[in-house]
């Protein structure tokens, strides 16, 4: 995936009910309200982001996607590349989505039950689709973190790259939106099985986090609450990695 050449630090946009929050774990009613997407945007990109994560949570959990307004002003508004995610489970509104501007689209549910929607859209759209593999405890879970697929994070990697994709974003549930910190071990093993760039998410709380994830590889970190409570600001995030 050309868009990073470099390590990269990627504030999260996360939307629910047309506002920006953060989920704890991914669990509705936990959420912390951030204000209105837009301007969200607006500041990471004054901070220096040159890639914005943007999901649909509703989406995510009902399976369709259900702030489309609200993301599409995002992407009508920004000159950075987005990725999105939530809500995403057909090929058709996948390639609608890249058409209408999204660089990215971030594919989870959908690609686990039919792996082919991977290499369908890759066909036509090349360098495009990113997996989602959401774990806990060790194990790729789907439809908002509620259901296991029975499958390693590894496996599913492995799979998926065959199939054309282009990167793969690791979410490690059991640490996600805690602001506890990372486990790298996962993340190093994704980076080990394939050639293809590993997107780390969850759980980042400090600049030693976003290090420790680019040293095991990663090629970008997707960061949220700890940007949001002001752990640390997006230019030291990237300046811990650019001044090694």
């Amino acid at each position: 995936m050309s868009q990073f050449p470099a390590f990269e630090v990627i504030p999260a946009v996360d939307v629910q009910d047309g506002e920006v929050v953060q989920l704890v774990q991914g669990e509705r009613g936990t959420e912390t309200r951030y204000g209105d997407p837009v301007d969200a945007a607006q500041r990471w990109i004054d901070a220096g982001a040159k890639t914005l994560h943007l999901v649909d949570l509703d989406g995510a959990f009902e399976g369709e996607r259900a702030n489309a307004d609200a993301i599409d002003a995002v992407v009508d508004s920004v000159a950075v590349p987005t990725q999105l995610g939530g809500g995403i489970r057909t090929a058709e509104g996948a390639t609608d989505l890249l058409e209408r501007g999204v660089n990215r689209v971030i594919l989870g549910t959908a690609a686990v039950e039919n792996p082919e929607i991977v290499a369908e859209i890759s066909e036509t759209h090349p360098d495009s689709v990113v997996v989602s593999l959401d774990a806990k405890d060790g194990e790729v879970v789907i439809e908002g973190w509620t259901e296991g697929a029975g499958i390693t994070p590894v496996e599913a990697a492995e799979r998926y790259e065959d199939l054309g994709a282009a990167g793969i974003l690791f979410t490690n549930v059991d640490v996600e939106g805690q602001l506890e910190g990372v486990a790298t071990e996962p993340v190093r093993e994704l980076v080990e099985a394939t050639d293809i760039p590993i997107v780390a998410s969850g759980g980042v709380a400090t600049l030693e986090d976003v290090r420790a994830l680019e040293e095991a590889g990663a090629a970008a970190v997707v960061v949220g609450s700890a940007l949001y409570e002001g752990e640390f600001s997006l230019e030291e995030a990237q300046a811990v990695v650019e001044n090694q």
